[in-house]
């Protein structure tokens, strides 16, 4: 997707509506998703839509909002918490039971949204966490809806591209791939054969990436210190990011560590990846 086609923001035809009554927030933008979502919880379906909205909310990540149609209600029990929010207006929240499971508090829905909010009222939205599993078409997804206006692209370079702890060298290669990622520092993935595997460990953690996948972990020991998961890899990445299998990427905000491109630093400030 793009900002300035079609049914974007920007586009001719917008498909959505924005609310800039949010001068320490930043426009909320209320968008229709084209995509089918399911959230399964206790091996219940508990919500089916194929008329999704998007909420973007500024330094926010983006959050589905389903119309009440689509959603199992006889699974959803009224609970006591009440919340408000200062751009949207007074939240009742759910209690969800399905299968052998209970979440409480895990739904809400804005009844009587504010003047000027986005038409919220007759869609009901969920803590990513209150389903065990979340579809898009039939494929997972994970830690967060996908935003449709992120964008990931892996090229090839053949710039020369160090990573150094501590003046150790712990990867050199002409090898690299570049990922450019919407609002992130680039990441040089380097090919598992141009690492100082003496240097460096397996890690136990992992963690989740919903544009990228499963990402695995090593550590680094120089001079008598250890860098604790100071890079990472995606064995199996997602489609859109092939590329990058089989490639390491490390963390240049960590103290000590230095990437190199073409001989120059490349710094990106305290950022995680």
């Amino acid at each position: 997707m793009t900002l300035t086609m079609g049914t974007a923001p920007f586009g001719h035809r917008p498909g959505g509506e924005f609310n800039f009554e949010t001068p320490d927030r930043g426009a909320l933008w209320f968008e229709d998703s084209p995509r089918r979502v399911r959230g399964i919880l206790g091996g219940e379906t508990v919500v089916d839509s194929r008329r999704v909205k998007l909420l973007h909310e500024a330094r926010h990540l983006p959050v589905w909002y389903f119309p009440r149609d689509d959603v199992r209600m006889e699974l959803l029990e009224p609970s006591e918490l009440v919340t408000h929010c200062p751009y949207k207006g007074e939240a009742s929240h759910f209690t969800v039971r399905a299968g052998d499971r209970a979440e409480p508090d895990a739904a809400w829905t804005y009844p009587e949204p504010i003047a000027g909010a986005p038409p919220l009222a007759g869609y009901i939205a969920f803590h990513w966490r209150a389903m065990d599993t979340w579809l898009e078409e039939d494929e997972e997804v994970f830690v967060h809806p996908r935003d449709p206006y992120h964008r990931v692209d892996v090229l090839d370079t053949s710039r020369h591209v160090r990573v150094l702890l501590d003046g150790a060298v712990l990867a050199d290669t002409t090898r690299a791939r570049a990922l450019f990622e919407s609002g992130l520092p680039t990441r040089w993935y380097i090919p598992e054969e141009d690492l100082a595997d003496e240097l460096l460990a397996e890690s136990e953690r992992t963690t989740a990436c919903p544009y990228k996948g499963t990402a695995e972990y090593r550590s680094a020991a120089v001079h008598g210190r250890e860098e604790v998961d100071v890079a990472w890899t995606y064995r199996e990445p997602l489609r859109e990011v092939s590329p990058i299998a089989g490639h390491w990427a490390f963390y240049q905000e960590r103290d000590g560590v230095e990437v190199e491109v073409d001989g120059e630093l490349d710094s990106p400030g305290q950022v995680p990846h």
